[in-house]
């Protein structure tokens, strides 16, 4: 006959049935039970007066354990965003203002089955796009646009909204590679006007905050741009020669070394784009909230992009000591269109010969 262990590593409840049959054909006897069944005393006791199943393990009284309403919080946001462990202690203080350990959220994770969202790319090996140890702030940019009209992303209220009250269509950006500052225009029109002035104007702020270095911009071959024309690819470098900045094309096809400015359209979409324009009726209103967007994401919103581990840009820009002005993360958000209205020499156009003659005359003041 089997003794009681080795019954009940097939099923714990037949080894208790096994237990109360053999206990009523000796006539309750515990002891005598006990030597059958070659286990303790107790054991008989606990079988003949508990139940067929086993009794939960989980202590009565826990006092270190997560309470079950953030545990539910955290597996919630888990699964919403696809964030780990280390992403998502860092949400649950920014958005929550709850200090959770690392370790306390990977655990959670674990017995609650959140999975991570896998993303298929083409290249299983991911390859940084530059090297972020040795790269100094802002010598590398990358610049593009966004259309703000994206019924795809935007809630269908917030699409009609904007083409009502005729709220900027087009979205700039210029996103430092090293620190993940970003500066942020909008406009009406897409041309190249509008693009030349951008960059330009952005080159001027950090100049004028003490950033010393080589300033390299990489854009796409938009129109926006220089359409992937090498004559003007040529032309707007001479322009740029005066801040000690170059302007390169990617390649065609290669999308993905915009990858860093291409990441942050998303972000615009789910934490902006998406809730703020509806609670607006001007250019005036939506570019306030444009703004505080803007500071949100330099000195507030985290990130953990190549080198970034968590940080601000800001806590990213001034880990080290730096003699870059504290200042160069308030930059204004522009309305390129009232730049070009206020200057007089608007030229709704993307004719590379006309943008280069008002930039020049720009410069010349």
């Amino acid at each position: 006959m089997l003794n009681y262990h080795e019954i009940r590593v097939l099923s714990p409840e037949k080894a208790r049935e096994a237990l109360l049959k053999v206990l009523g054909k000796n006539g309750g006897n515990v002891s005598k039970t006990a030597r059958i069944l070659r286990i303790c005393s107790k054991t008989v006791r606990r079988g003949r007066d508990g139940t067929l199943e086993d009794i939960s393990k989980v202590p009565n009284h826990s006092p270190g354990k997560t309470e079950c309403f953030l545990e539910g919080l955290i597996v919630k946001e888990g699964k919403c965003t696809g964030y780990r462990y280390r992403r998502l202690s860092g949400l649950m203080w920014d958005k929550y203002g709850y200090i959770v350990p690392e370790s306390t959220v990977k655990a959670i994770l674990r017995r609650n089955k959140v999975r991570k969202k896998k993303v298929r790319t083409a290249n299983k090996r991911s390859r940084p796009l530059y090297d972020y140890e040795a790269l100094e702030p802002f010598a590398e940019m990358q610049v593009d646009t966004k259309h703000v009209l994206d019924l795809n992303a935007l809630p269908e209220a917030v699409y009609s909204h904007i083409m009502r009250y005729n709220l900027p269509l087009y979205e700039w950006n210029i996103i430092d590679a090293k620190t993940k500052a970003r500066f942020t225009a909008y406009s009406h029109e897409l041309s190249a006007t509008h693009g030349w002035l951008f960059m330009i104007m952005v080159l001027s702020w950090l100049r004028a905050h003490n950033v010393r270095t080589h300033l390299r911009i990489q854009g796409d071959n938009g129109t926006e741009f220089c359409s992937s024309s090498k004559a003007k690819e040529e032309a707007l470098n001479e322009l740029l020669k005066g801040f000690d900045a170059s302007f390169a094309s990617i390649p065609a096809g290669k999308k993905y070394l915009q990858g860093i400015v291409e990441n942050s359209h998303r972000h615009d979409d789910e934490q902006f784009l998406s809730i703020h324009p509806i609670r607006c009726k001007t250019d005036g209103e939506f570019i306030q909230k444009a703004q505080r967007w803007q500071d949100t994401w330099n000195t507030a919103r985290r990130s953990w992009g190549h080198g970034m581990n968590g940080k601000t840009p800001k806590q990213k820009l001034f880990e080290k000591s730096s003699l870059i002005n504290k200042n160069i993360f308030h930059f204004p958000v522009l309305h390129l269109d009232a730049i070009l209205q206020t200057t007089g020499t608007y030229v709704p156009t993307t004719r590379q010969k006309c943008a280069k003659k008002h930039f020049m005359n720009l410069r010349s003041h």
